[in-house]
């Protein structure tokens, strides 16, 4: 069983329903609030930006408007065209628990809701523009909410999964001098073991329906905040999200994005390969602490005007995943190619989807077969796309494109996709080289701005006039690209990133271990695993190996985040046994 979340307090959904669930009948009061204008230049007019304005800057047509948030120019808007009549009756946020408890909100509530969760940030919190804020919650609509209202304040949120452990953490708030973090209660051991190490950290804010002592409670907070905020007017370019990516050496890097970068930079993506409309309802399965879930489930589902579904199904279950697509009409589905091969084991016919009209998957390269089942039992075609952290969806079968089984599609607008050799010259179709894009006078607006505190890394991405993925592959006549594999180490296990340095890093702590040495292994249902060689010190040579194994297997979820630990069965010599996810090589 894939494992979303290991771990979540049964309190969470009540709680959230305590704050939240009146939302379905209560309507706000319009704030009293002018929206924002930017001028126009091909009219010398000051107006608000539309959803054309911002297709045609991610085209490269337009200019970046020197100032832009995402609340205010995208949010508030739609809230102002649902005021008009002029989007669909459907939610802008849909919750469901899994057990009963539901939340919908209009662009109307979610902004009422973000204004007051802004009002707590900057007052009771006392986190100012700039601040760096780390938000640990699973998929409750409080990460959208927390989420928002940083945008709202001019913090920089910096996401992440639940599964991390005390020293990922740690590693985190020390690297980037949090001011605050955001949790719900199943992090607080975890955070609670290592706040004494982070001298930055001033503020820690607890989504629970539970007080705690020592921290500020985000319910009764939120329940007595103004809904009255006005919008930090942010610059374009001004750092709005960290994300914490894995590597091949040393530890993860900080990618920066600004208020620009995957807000507008997404819109394209939103069109041409989500092939989103404001009338559809939209469930993207990615853990809030990855890119993947800010661009389908946030930025680009809202800029046009979507409803982002949500289940929180804390563990991922075939049968409830086909329920939910048969008992809400879910239009547009986005998943890792791990779900699609679960899935595609069941009889798919016995299934009607309510209104399932397009289907996505990335994060892991697809099989053709798992593409092929899909189509031959529901009809649908599977959409590949493939990305990074850094730059965003990068390659895509578009909506109305040919499918090649096995190829992640074309090069998306507005990016310039070439297969380079190792002195940046673009190769030939069919020869394998390193996914590259090629780079115009300036960087583009929807790049990361940088790895923070880190300039050689940042710039060790450029080679010539191209952007280096890390990535290997090639590219067929029809200009189609064929992911051939990691040009560094980097595993993808069910779309999380595993960097082979922190696995290695973490056995090698225990005393048992000398060396060790992390590599992926092909996986039928996750695509990738962890696979370890150990080399074991002389006390634990004569250790029964089958108990170690299993000890060392703990000592890694322990250390680091669950996903990562090593996971594969595999037959070895008769001196060594068989051993669960490790092999362990006498020395």
């Amino acid at each position: 069983m894939w494992h979303l979340h290991t771990r979540i307090s049964k309190h969470v959904p009540s709680g959230t329903m305590k704050i939240f669930s009146h939302c379905r009948t209560l309507r706000f009061t319009r704030l009293a609030q002018p929206p924002r204008w930017h001028l126009h230049t091909a009219h010398q007019l000051w107006a608000p930006l539309t959803l054309a304005d911002l297709e045609a800057i991610n085209h490269c047509e337009r200019p970046l408007p020197k100032n832009f948030n995402f609340a205010g120019d995208v949010l508030d808007q739609w809230s102002h065209k649902e005021k008009k009549g002029e989007r669909p009756a459907i939610p802008a946020l849909w919750w469901v628990s899994g057990t009963g408890d539901e939340v919908k909100w209009s662009f109307e509530e979610l902004g009422s809701w973000s204004r007051k969760a802004a009002n707590v940030l900057t007052q009771p919190c006392g986190l100012k523009r700039g601040d760096r804020v780390a938000i640990i919650l699973p998929r409750i609509p409080e990460w959208w909410l927390v989420s928002v209202a940083c945008i709202r304040t001019g913090l920089v949120f910096m996401p992440g999964t639940t599964q991390l452990t005390a020293k990922d953490i740690l590693y985190r708030l020390q690297a980037s001098k949090a001011k605050g973090i955001v949790i719900s209660e199943e992090v607080i051991p975890a955070v609670e073991s290592i706040e004494s190490q982070c001298p930055h950290l001033k503020t820690k804010l607890l989504v629970s329906p539970q007080s705690r002592k020592g921290w500020l409670n985000f319910h009764e907070l939120c329940r007595s905040a103004s809904a009255e905020h006005s919008c930090v007017e942010t610059g374009s370019q001004e750092p709005m999200a960290i994300y914490f990516t894995s590597g091949t050496t040393g530890s993860p890097k900080m990618a920066q994005h600004t208020q620009s970068s995957i807000t507008i930079g997404n819109t394209i993506c939103g069109r041409y390969w989500l092939d989103l409309k404001s009338s559809d309802v939209v469930w993207n399965m990615s853990d809030t602490g990855w890119i993947k879930a800010a661009i389908g489930s946030l930025f680009s589902s809202w800029i046009h005007g979507a409803c982002v579904f949500v289940h929180q199904m804390i563990q991922f279950d075939a049968d409830t995943f086909l329920d939910t697509l048969t008992r809400y009409p879910i239009t547009t589905m986005c998943s890792a190619p791990t779900v699609y091969r679960m899935l595609v084991q069941k009889d798919l016919r016995r299934y009607k989807f309510q209104k399932l009209r397009h289907c996505l998957t990335g994060g892991e390269p697809l099989n053709p077969e798992v593409l092929e089942q899909w189509e031959k039992q529901t009809g649908l075609q599977l959409h590949e796309g493939y990305g990074q952290t850094e730059v965003g969806i990068i390659c895509a079968n578009e909506k109305g494109q040919k499918i090649k089984p096995g190829s992640m599609g074309k090069g998306i607008s507005p990016y310039d996709v070439q297969i380079i050799d190792e002195n940046g010259n673009i190769l030939p179709p069919g020869e394998e080289g390193d996914i590259a894009i090629r780079l115009n006078s300036t960087r583009p607006f929807c790049f990361f701005s940088e790895y923070v505190d880190n300039p050689e890394k940042t710039s060790a991405t450029i080679r010539g006039n191209f952007f280096i993925t890390g990535d290997r592959g090639m590219m067929d006549s029809d200009g189609h690209f064929w992911f051939v594999g990691r040009a560094d180490d980097v595993i993808i296990s069910s779309g999380y990133r595993i960097g082979p340095f922190e696995v290695e890093s973490a056995l090698i702590e225990h005393p048992a271990v000398v060396e060790s040495a992390v590599v992926s292994s092909p996986d039928p249902v996750r695509g990738e695993v962890v696979k370890a060689f150990v080399i074991l010190s002389a006390p634990f040579k004569s250790a029964d190996l089958e108990k170690l194994t299993l000890e060392l297997q703990d000592h890694v979820k322990k250390s680091t985040a669950p996903y990562k630990y090593p996971r594969k069965r595999l037959s070895v010599k008769k001196a060594v046994c068989y051993n669960i996810n490790i092999r362990i090589f006498f020395y």
